[in-house]
C-alpha cells in the first residue's frame, strides 16, 4: 500500500461540517477570530507530519433552508465566516514543512488581483501554497457582489475554463526566470525586456497588464478541486493536480475516483494525477470502548437543523419543506450536482430520508464518520483505500482541535508502525512535496504548456 496522506480539513468559522459541537465543552472553535488559535493549529499538525492544512470557504450565506438565513445564523454554520487567506502567512511563520491549501471562489473576483495574492501567498510560504478552485454554488453570494443570482452549473465552469487561461499567462508568461537582476552596480533590479505585457479579450474577461509580482518558486500554486459533476471532472482532468471528493459511502466515492482517473488519463495526463483525497472524521481514544464513549458525547450536542441547513445550500433543496421520513429525491439545479448525485443516483442501493441525511451529516457533512480505537481506525482507513482507490483523506474536526489532537497523538503512531505514513517530510515546494518532480508544472499541463511556449521570452 503507498503512503497515506493527509491534510487537515479546517475552515475559518465557528462551525465547519460538525453542526452545534462548537457547544462542546472541550471545542475551542469559537477562537477562529485569534490568530494564536490558528498558529497553535499549525503547529500541531506539522508535528503530526499533515500534508497540509486544507482551508475551506464559502462567499455568501446559507439561506435555502427556510429561504432565509435565520437558521445559519442561529447554528453558526460557515457563518461568521472570515477571510481564510489572511491566516497562511502567520502559520506560515511558525511552521516550515506544513502546506497551505486555500480555497477562493474564481465567479466574484478578476483574475488580475488574485494572481497577485496566491503569488504573495507563494513567496511568504516559501512554495507551500495551493489554490483550491471553486466557482460557488450559493445565490447568496451572487447577489452580495450585485447579481440577481449565480450563472447556471455550466456555465461557471466555462467562467472558470477562461479565468484559468488568463492566471496561467500572469504566472507563467508574464515575467521571465531572467527578468529579476537585482543588478545594484547597474542600478537594475528588473530587466523590462524580460517582462511581457499580457493581453487578453475572451467572452467573459479582458486583461491588458503585467503581473505583479516576480516569479515565485512555484510560480502556479499546486491546483486542487473539489467538483465531481461531470462538467467538474471534466475540468478537474484539465487543471487539477489534486482533487477532493466527498460522498457518504466507498460505493460512492470509488465512483467518483473512477470517474476522475479515467477522464484524466483521456486527457493525457500523468499517472500519478490527480491525487485523490476523501473527506472522513476520525472520533478516536485509547480503545474501541473509549472512542465509542467520545462519539456518544458527541451526539449530544448535534444540530439536526444546523445540518440541514448545511445541507439545503450545498444541494439547493428547501429541505425545512420536508418530514424526517420523506425519501430524499434527485433534484437538477444550479448548486453542487455532486451533492444531489452522491445522495441518489450513485448509490441506487441505498434510498436516504430527510432524518437519516441529517443524522449522517450532522458530523462529518457529506462525508464518513469511522469511530474507533487507533488500530481499528488504521484497518478502516486501509480498507477505505482498497475500496475507494483514493490516495489520501482531507480530515474534519467534530470537537477543535480535540480531533486533530487526537489524530496526531494516537494514529499517526499506528500508522508509521505499519509502514504506510512518513516519518519525516521531503524538503521542498508543496509540488515537489507531493510528486517528487520539482517546483513547476510539467508539460502535460495546460499551465505548463503555457510556461513552455512563454520559455523563449
Amino acid at each position: 500500500m503507498a503512503e497515506l496522506r493527509l491534510n487537515a480539513f479546517d475552515m475559518n468559522c465557528v462551525s465547519h461540517q460538525a453542526s452545534g459541537l462548537w457547544r462542546h465543552p472541550r471545542d475551542r472553535s469559537a477562537d477562529y477570530r485569534k490568530l494564536g488559535y490558528w498558529t497553535s493549529l499549525a503547529r500541531l499538525l506539522e508535528k503530526g507530519l499533515f500534508d497540509g492544512l486544507f482551508l475551506a470557504d464559502v462567499l455568501g450565506v446559507y439561506d435555502v433552508y427556510g429561504s432565509n438565513p435565520d437558521a445559519a445564523l442561529r447554528n453558526a454554520a460557515q457563518v461568521p465566516v472570515n477571510d481564510p487567506a489572511m491566516l497562511i502567512s502567520a502559520m506560515a511563520s511558525v511552521t516550515s514543512d506544513l502546506c497551505f491549501g486555500l480555497t477562493s471562489t474564481l465567479s466574484y473576483e478578476p483574475p488580475y488581483p488574485f494572481a497577485r495574492r496566491m503569488s504573495t501567498l507563494d513567496h511568504l510560504t516559501e512554495g507551500r501554497i495551493g489554490w483550491n478552485i471553486v466557482t460557488g454554488y450559493l445565490d447568496s453570494a451572487a447577489r452580495g457582489t450585485g447579481r440577481q443570482k449565480q450563472a447556471s452549473h455550466d456555465i461557471r465552469y466555462d467562467v472558470a475554463d477562461e479565468y484559468l487561461h488568463l492566471v496561467y499567462r500572469l504566472w507563467e508568461e508574464s515575467w521571465s526566470d531572467a527578468a529579476v537582476l537585482r543588478d545594484r552596480e547597474r542600478g537594475v533590479f528588473t530587466d523590462p525586456d524580460h517582462v511581457r505585457r499580457i493581453r487578453h479579450e475572451g467572452e467573459y474577461f479582458k486583461l491588458n497588464a503585467i503581473h505583479l509580482s516576480e516569479p515565485s518558486l512555484q510560480r502556479t500554486p499546486v491546483l486542487y478541486q473539489a467538483g465531481s459533476s461531470a462538467r467538474g471532472c471534466d475540468f478537474a482532468a484539465r487543471h487539477a493536480e489534486c482533487v477532493f471528493v466527498a460522498g457518504p459511502s466507498a460505493t460512492v466515492v470509488a465512483e467518483s475516483v473512477a470517474n476522475i482517473r479515467a477522464r484524466s488519463r483521456a486527457a493525457g495526463r500523468l499517472p500519478e494525477q490527480p491525487l485523490i483525497f476523501s473527506l472522513l472524521t476520525i472520533i478516536t481514544g485509547p480503545d474501541d470502548e473509549a472512542a465509542q464513549a467520545k462519539w456518544r458525547d458527541y451526539r449530544r450536542y448535534v444540530s439536526l437543523e444546523g445540518a440541514l441547513t448545511l445541507l439545503s445550500g450545498w444541494t439547493g433543496i428547501d429541505f425545512s419543506r420536508y418530514s424526517p421520513d420523506d425519501p430524499v429525491r434527485h433534484i437538477r439545479n444550479d448548486a453542487i450536482h455532486s451533492a444531489v448525485d452522491a445522495l441518489t443516483v450513485q448509490d441506487p442501493g441505498r434510498v436516504w430520508t430527510v432524518g437519516e441525511l441529517a443524522e449522517h451529516a450532522a458530523i462529518g457533512g457529506m462525508g464518513n464518520t469511522i469511530i474507533g480505537g487507533p488500530e481499528r481506525i488504521a484497518d478502516l482507513l486501509e480498507e477505505w483505500v482498497v475500496q475507494t482507490g483514493v490516495d489520501g483523506f482531507n480530515l474534519a474536526y467534530a470537537v477543535a482541535p480535540e480531533t486533530f489532537t487526537d489524530v496526531v497523538e494516537l494514529i499517526v503512531p499506528v500508522l508509521q508502525r505499519r509502514g504506510i505514513y512518513k516519518l519525516e517530510y521531503r524538503p521542498g515546494t508543496l509540488r515537489d512535496k507531493l510528486f517528487a518532480r520539482g517546483d513547476r508544472l510539467g508539460a502535460d499541463h495546460p499551465g505548463g504548456r503555457v510556461s513552455l511556449a512563454a520559455s523563449g521570452l
